[in-house]
């Protein structure tokens, strides 16, 4: 009987991976779908409506005129954004998790992780080729970057990674000490985009952009993880718990809840 039971389990198990695989792929497939209307769109708006024209313009020239104003200021936030908030330096941190992941035998939050980070990757730059929107052109630039500008590559990896890295760990981090890092995250996400203003290299609503679109692939691939635990028979997680609350114990995937 026992033995029944545990072989029903596991059947169970293996039937959600596969629908967990499917909804990560499935969901990948839907945010890519979603977002190149919406950076098509987004660009007709910028190129037609003439108030947000004049938000992109007018944020650009003043922070600009700043920039120029205050040297020491534009060489912290260079540093902020080649450096600390660079999409490699994120996308390293990424990557480095997800290979703890394996390591704990979290698989499925691993391939949740992975999945994330390379469908924003690969989402952001599908969208930058088929809209092609020029950078902004100043005079007497503070920094200058490659490639097209909508949407802001920065921004959409700062929020796919930080909420990857926010999800993932929280676990692991006290109650006490969980808003701060909510805070840091946040703070971190909006600091990205507005080093990309600030500096020159993107307009505000490539920024908003990036940001919009980081959050669509966080959500749809979240959603699929979310499933994966109802199928499993595994109790709802509160965001504010983080993605998996079972990653503390010795086994967070272990064949089945109550099984070890």
């Amino acid at each position: 009987m026992a033995r029944t039971t545990v072989r029903n389990l596991r059947e169970r198990r293996r039937v959600a991976d596969r629908r967990f695989g499917a909804r990560l792929l499935g969901s990948a497939a839907v945010a890519a779908v979603a977002a190149v209307p919406f950076g098509l769109l987004l660009v007709l708006v910028e190129g037609q409506w003439r108030p947000l024209r004049r938000l992109d313009a007018g944020a650009a020239r003043r922070l600009h005129e700043v920039a120029l104003e205050h040297p020491a200021w534009t060489g912290a936030l260079r540093f902020l954004s080649d450096r600390v908030w660079d999409p490699v330096t994120l996308r390293t941190a990424v990557a480095l998790l997800t290979l703890w992941l394996v390591y704990r035998r979290a698989w499925r939050l691993a391939a949740w992780s992975a999945v994330t980070a390379v469908a924003g990757g690969f989402i952001g730059l599908l969208v930058k080729t088929v809209v092609e929107r020029a950078r902004p052109s100043l005079e007497d630039p503070v920094a200058r970057a490659p490639g097209f500008s909508f949407p802001s590559g920065h921004a959409m990896t700062a929020t796919t990674s930080f909420a990857v890295l926010l999800l993932v760990l929280l676990p692991m981090v006290p109650r006490s000490w969980r808003a701060l890092c909510w805070v840091a995250a946040v703070v971190s996400v909006v600091g990205v985009g507005f080093t990309r203003v600030a500096l020159g290299v993107h307009w505000f609503s490539d920024v908003l952009g990036g940001w919009l679109l980081g959050l669509t692939v966080v959500a749809l691939t979240a959603w699929a993880f979310e499933a994966w635990r109802a199928d499993t028979g595994r109790p709802h997680a509160d965001i504010g718990e983080g993605l998996e609350p079972e990653l503390t114990e010795e086994r967070p995937e272990a064949e089945a809840p109550g099984v070890r």
